[in-house]
């Protein structure tokens, strides 16, 4: 199989350029019908709570939306914060959107990091990896779709069989990790990896080794950031104030939650959009982005997977608040001028 590369949607509605929410929702759909007519492998779907410009809270029900809207595009959620949700209610919404998609359907979960989506519940923060791992294994065992009893610190089931089961047997289910104590857990328990840092595929693949599997059995998603435009300052201008909007939001949840010290944190320089114009280039979290023309992406994106080899790509196009056209133009230029030579 070769390289499966997808586009990543978080309908999100930023107040530079806030719409309606129907017009946000119905833009986002129809770009994602038109990844399907262009010959994307994957539709990726990411979740947040309680953001400012909206980013998408529910994925599962979007993820039904997609299943009747398309015909052959995979969907994958990238990520779904498991501690935030009963996996039994997770399970049985992942298999009825496999059955929607008619077994199209791929399920990547994450234990999150933003202390500002846990605290409102009162669910605390320092309980997302056993949470996450309680989720996991629900998931794994129902999943199955055969009778399933645990009982674990936070969950508890008693000989559950979720009627219908999903198409797939097994569902994929996928894990985000960035930490050496979760990529550890995702090769012990034997999902694939969602990754959004190139640094992890060695720690993983040598964890996977680790615990007697094969790196070769699993897959990696790999993200990248990404947008083709006829020229590389049209594509710069497009996306400047959207990808400020972006890199803003991950900046502030990093620092929330510790990920970032505030030494680190002081260290960085984020951008204003008149730079991004200016200067014409930028990272995220000390990682490329690739922006310009289908040429210069190109290049990029096939440096990027020869030092880093991945199973999968997905690709962070459809930047917050960024024009419609502009980015079904992005999308069209990569599929005709990057797709079909990685």
């Amino acid at each position: 199989m070769g390289l499966d590369i997808g586009v990543l949607f978080s309908f999100r509605n930023p107040a530079f350029n806030r719409r309606p929410w129907t017009e946000v929702y119905d833009a986002e759909m129809s770009l994602i019908r038109e990844a399907d007519e262009l010959g994307y492998g994957h539709v990726w779907l990411s979740e947040h709570h309680f953001v400012d410009d909206g980013y998408a809270p529910a994925l599962l029900p979007i993820a039904g939306a997609v299943a009747t809207q398309t015909r052959t595009v995979r969907i994958g959620t990238y990520v779904l914060l498991l501690p935030l949700h009963d996996p039994v209610a997770v399970a049985e919404a992942a298999a009825t959107v496999d059955i929607l998609s008619g077994g199209r359907f791929d399920l990547g979960v994450a234990q999150g990091y933003v202390p500002d989506e846990f605290d409102p519940r009162g669910i605390p923060h320092e309980q997302r990896a056993s949470r996450m791992e309680d989720g996991l294994i629900i998931l794994q065992g129902l999943l199955r779709g055969e009778p399933f009893s645990y009982e674990g610190r936070h969950h508890r089931v008693q000989d559950i069989r979720i009627v219908p089961p999903p198409v797939q047997s097994p569902l994929p289910i996928w894990v985000g990790a960035t930490g050496p104590k979760a990529l550890d857990r995702a090769a012990r328990m034997g999902f694939h990896l969602a990754s959004s840092l190139a640094s992890t595929h060695e720690v993983y693949a040598d964890a996977l080794r680790a615990h007697g599997r094969d790196p070769s059995d699993f897959n990696v998603v790999q993200l990248a950031n990404v947008y083709c435009a006829d020229t590389t300052e049209q594509a710069w201008n497009d996306i400047a104030e959207p990808l400020h909007h972006m890199m803003s939001h991950y900046l502030a949840w990093a620092a929330s939650s510790g990920d970032i010290g505030q030494d680190q944190l002081a260290a960085i320089h984020l951008p204003t959009p008149e730079e991004y114009r200016r200067e014409q280039r930028g990272d995220f979290f000390g990682e490329p982005i690739y922006v310009g023309t289908p040429d210069h992406v190109l290049k990029g994106l096939t440096s990027l997977l020869n030092s880093s080899p991945s199973t999968h790509l997905v690709l962070q196009m459809s930047f917050p608040g960024n024009d419609v056209e502009a980015t079904r133009h992005s999308m069209r230029l990569f599929a005709e001028h990057v797709l079909p030579h990685l």
